[in-house]
């Protein structure tokens, strides 16, 4: 299994000896599998297995599914029950000899229940085929399902390299940006009308670039970083591991955002939320 979309649509046809079969499944996103089913009447009883065989290869989702058959036109030959419209001719000799005036018409002894049958449709063998064709369909379906998850794989996977590169950036500024603040606040502290103690200096300074620390947010950007490369290579559903990560991720983005004295870190938290929406937005189609 890979990454795949909760967003497909799959259809297929056979043919059976007593008509056509078509089927056709389509989803959107849902948080949970939820399916929906429209099925004929001589196919109602495959409810059960059609919800199971769906469920065994689907874990999210909105599923829409239906089966439909088109039978032959004519409904199949004609069958008498010879042994039946014997017994009913000698019955008809019989009452005429009492009734004198009873005239029995041939065309209105094959109107009679029973006498003339179409050639019935063989139900299992039907709902067997119906069965068959859901499996051939749900295979494209699922086929489709990874196809366009591949495509928000690669899509979010972008958006991880941009992220990877913001967090690199900010690291490379932030001694730049720390010179700075002391810089600034030496100079403000300079102009007081009274001399400020050394000691209370150093203590001013530390206070003020330890509020500026963001080491730690950087270095849990790294961690989720390389959890969500490792979930996107993991073989089942994903898409409510990826949703959790994207918490975390924002919360650090949100930290650096407040953290913030400078307009490069400013700038960058502002990009790491923007991109960090763009994979939610990919996140919301994941299985």
């Amino acid at each position: 299994m890979s990454i795949r979309s909760m967003t497909a649509f799959a259809s297929g046809e056979s043919t059976t000896p007593w008509g056509t079969l078509a089927c056709e499944l389509r989803s959107v996103n849902h948080r949970v599998l939820e399916i929906a089913t429209r099925l004929p009447d001589d196919l109602r009883a495959l409810e059960p297995a059609l919800r199971e065989r769906i469920a065994a290869r689907i874990s999210r989702g909105k599923v829409d599914v239906s089966l439909r058959f088109r039978a032959v036109e004519g409904g199949g030959a004609l069958q008498v029950d010879r042994a039946r419209l014997a017994e009913l001719s000698r019955l008809s000799r019989e009452l005429e000899n009492e009734f004198p005036g009873l005239r029995t018409d041939f065309s209105q002894l094959l109107q009679i229940p029973g006498v003339v049958k179409g050639e019935g449709v063989d139900t299992a063998a039907l709902q067997a085929d119906a069965l068959a064709l859901l499996d051939g369909v749900l295979d494209e379906f699922v086929a489709a399902r990874e196809r366009e998850g591949a495509k928000l794989a690669q899509a979010i996977v972008e958006r991880l390299d941009g992220i990877a590169a913001i967090r690199e950036t900010v690291r490379e500024c932030i001694p730049a940006i720390r010179e700075g603040q002391r810089t600034r606040l030496q100079f403000r502290l300079a102009d007081l009308p009274v001399p400020v103690d050394p000691g209370r200096l150093e203590q001013e300074l530390v206070l003020a670039l330890q509020k500026l620390d963001v080491d730690e947010e950087l270095d849990r950007l790294d961690a989720h970083l390389a959890e969500a490369r490792r979930v996107l290579k993991l073989r089942e559903a994903v898409g409510r591991r990826l949703d959790f990560l994207l918490q975390e991720f924002n919360r650090e983005a949100n930290t650096l955002g407040s953290k913030s004295v400078d307009s490069r870190t400013s700038s960058a938290a502002i990009d790491l939320k923007v991109l960090i929406d763009q994979i939610r937005e990919q996140v919301q189609n994941i299985e």
